[in-house]
């Protein structure tokens, strides 16, 4: 998740202590795994939005992606970037903006990537309008995020701890349904599996990993093992590392 420099001393001390150490135990427990899995289909020109906290995903991109955008909002930049960049030394470039209004013309990425981010945007239709804008045709959107689960019981309680969640993760939508929103835009779902953010709490476990393509687009690739979205009257959703299921089940 993001780590924040935001204004008020618990959003300072999540942003120093608590998002960081919650994300080197997911990485442990196999976040870094799935963050391989969906960065290796980036390629083009790319950007990436709000989840590149202490840069975590730079080493992962391959080498397909010719020119690495990183946007952040404002106040929500690491003070460590500087250097994780420098050190990188690649194509790589931070620019501060919002995601509800990014500062590139229609059409200009090849990939848009967003990892764990979408939870914290206050209006993720808007983002979402701004990612289809950027995308050129049969660009692609691959996401990895925190999802509203899809068991009714878990979900009542994300409902029901949204605003004290939002609270004490500084705010972060733990009810938000992101891939209902992907799926309502103008978005072409290529492929999508559900898994678990291990090591972390229940009301954010629930995870979605996958690639949605621009419209106006055909889908190009899709992992070995998963169905993809056209093969099917159903929208195919699979488990990450169990049996495949419809998006209705």
């Amino acid at each position: 998740m993001p780590a924040a420099r935001s204004h008020g001393a618990w959003a300072r001390f999540h942003a120093a202590l608590i998002s960081p150490t919650m994300s080197r135990l997911a990485d442990a427990r196999g976040l870094r795994e799935k963050r391989c899995r969906i960065l290796r289909e980036a390629g083009g020109r790319t950007l990436e939005l709000h989840g590149f906290g202490t840069g975590r995903n730079l080493g992962l991109y391959p080498a397909t992606v010719t020119e690495l955008v990183l946007l952040e909002s404002p106040h929500h930049i690491d003070d460590a970037l500087p250097r994780v960049l420098s050190a990188h030394g690649g194509n790589a470039r931070l620019l501060e903006a919002p995601g509800t209004s990014l500062p590139f013309e229609d059409r200009s990425f090849d990939t848009v990537v967003t990892t764990l981010a979408l939870c914290f945007v206050p209006d993720l239709g808007a983002m979402i309008a701004e990612i289809v804008r950027v995308l050129r045709p049969k660009g692609r959107f691959l996401f990895l995020e925190h999802v509203r689960s899809p068991s009714p019981r878990l979900a009542h309680w994300q409902d029901r701890l949204a605003a004290l969640w939002r609270a004490v993760a500084v705010g972060c939508h733990c009810e938000r349904d992101t891939l209902a929103s992907i799926e309502a835009s103008p978005l072409a779902i290529e492929w999508v599996e559900r898994g678990q953010l291990r090591g972390f709490p229940p009301l954010v476990r629930p995870l979605v990993m996958g690639a949605a393509v621009r419209a106006g687009g055909a889908a190009s690739r899709v992992p070995t093992g998963v169905i993809s979205a056209r093969a099917a009257p159903d929208r195919a959703v699979t488990e990450l590392g169990g049996p495949r299921r419809s998006s209705r089940s």
